[in-house]
């Protein structure tokens, strides 16, 4: 696992995983753009999400929602009123903070609303010592007008989370799907917060895409469904690369839960910089669906079959930061370790990202052993072959001891290496990523091995 961020920043950027978006003209304010690399791995992340939880299920079906939706759709769901965080600004440096993450460095719990008279870490800038303004809330959801002129009438705003669609959709999907309770609503999609203080890498960015299941029970069940859903969690966490000592599953207080939530369990990574949040579980209870039918005056109930009675269904509400898992799955797959080099008893570091082989960028690389053309009119057609069913790198350019590093280093699998004695005995030699054991396979065979080792 990766002991400093500082170390995966600059591989990502120098291996095409994710570089400073608009980095020409400077930058912009912590936003990110997956370069080739990293767009495979959050590809190959939401792939698997999608197989297993849609497609592997017959009770949950997919949905691809509105980034803007109308804005009575965020009065109901509470976002207007209630989707704020506190802030303070220094009138010396003009720094923004939030007010509880000031209070939480300083040890203090952060009960804001309580507080007759703030703490010094309220009154006092971190960064320069200034005075810091009184807090006051500030709303997180990006404000936009639709139509040609800037007026109040016009209001919309990028959604602030993926959820709500689930559920003013739901009477459609109910009734065009035919589905019984209990059923999911699942969706992956972008989210939009005007956060006061992004930070520390993709870990938390003002654009950010979410995996998110919305899974109907009848309120008697939900106690069952949401040990459901946190068992497929962990289970989904492990099947990601991260160890039981990585993550914890922390139960979150009433006092600090959303509030619609009845019950939340935070699954909490340990990143480099500390345990945060990496997924989410929650009960909302039958709050939406209430909250949507009583403005929009429309039923958003069902009728349940075998009570003839028409019930509001309850939700549990399973979500998956995409690009947190980027960054869990970046951090646990980093190793640095000793290997050894050509020349007999000597090591030398290694830098190696052991991600999960089905969600390795590549799955494969073919390295001739020169750019002789004996060599690349054997690999070519290898390669060729071999796109036909994985996602491959082909690559002949310095010594093979460079291009195994390489490949280490953006965790491709396995690497094929062509040599001169190929011509002869039409083997190539398959080198692991993790054992660095090398196994000399028959041409026609290489297919079959590296898509069984692969599972594909």
């Amino acid at each position: 696992m990766v002991q400093t961020l500082d170390k995966l920043v600059s591989l990502c950027k120098r291996r095409g995983f994710i570089f400073p978006s608009s980095e020409i003209y400077g930058g912009f304010s912590n936003t990110w753009d997956y370069g080739p690399l990293g767009a495979e791995l959050k590809n190959n992340i939401k792939r698997m999400w999608w197989r297993r939880f849609v497609h592997g299920r017959d009770d949950v079906v997919g949905l691809d929602g509105s980034v803007i939706m109308n804005p009575r759709v965020w009065e109901a769901s509470g976002h207007l009123e209630n989707f704020t965080d506190p802030l303070v600004d220094c009138k010396n440096c003009k720094r923004r903070f939030r007010a509880d993450h000031l209070l939480d460095v300083a040890g203090i719990k952060p009960e804001l609303g309580t507080m007759k008279h703030p703490p010094k870490a309220l009154k006092e800038c971190p960064e320069c010592g200034g005075e810091l303004t009184p807090v006051r809330k500030f709303n997180l959801m990006f404000k936009t007008f639709i139509g040609p002129v800037e007026a109040e009438t016009g209001v919309a705003y990028l959604r602030p989370e993926t959820a709500q669609t689930m559920f003013v959709d739901f009477k459609q999907i109910m009734d065009s799907m035919r589905m019984k309770l209990p059923f999911g609503i699942a969706q992956i999609g972008r989210s939009f917060r005007n956060e006061i203080t992004p930070g520390n890498f993709i870990f938390r960015t003002r654009e950010f895409e979410i995996m998110e299941i919305e899974y109907f029970v009848r309120e008697e069940d939900w106690e069952k469904y949401f040990e459901h859903w946190k068992t497929q969690m962990e289970r989904w966490v492990h099947d990601m690369g991260i160890s039981a000592k990585e993550f914890e599953a922390v139960e979150i207080s009433e006092d600090e839960r959303a509030h619609y939530s009845k019950r939340t369990v935070d699954f909490e990574y340990k990143y480099p910089f500390g345990q945060k949040e990496l997924y989410g579980l929650a009960y909302r209870t039958d709050f939406d669906l209430r909250r949507h039918a009583q403005l929009s005056g429309v039923e958003l109930s069902y009728l349940d079959p075998e009570t003839k009675k028409k019930i509001v269904p309850h939700v549990i509400e399973p979500t998956w930061g995409v690009d947190r898992s980027v960054l869990a799955v970046l951090c646990s797959a980093y190793h640095e370790e000793q290997a050894p080099t050509a020349e007999e008893g000597e090591t030398d570091m290694r830098v190696v990202l052991k991600i999960p082989k089905n969600l390795a960028p590549y799955q494969a690389a073919i390295l001739p052993l020169s750019k002789k053309d004996e060599l690349k009119k054997f690999a070519e057609p290898i390669a060729a072959e071999l796109r036909n069913s994985l996602v491959i790198d082909y690559d002949e350019t310095q010594s093979i001891g460079r291009r195994y590093r390489r490949q280490d280093e953006i965790g491709t699998p396995y690497c094929v290496t062509v040599d001169f004695d190929s011509l002869q005995d039409k083997k190539v030699t398959v080198r692991d990523r993790d054992t660095m054991k090398q196994d000399r396979i028959a041409r026609d065979q290489l297919t079959k091995y590296l898509k069984e080792r692969l599972h594909v």
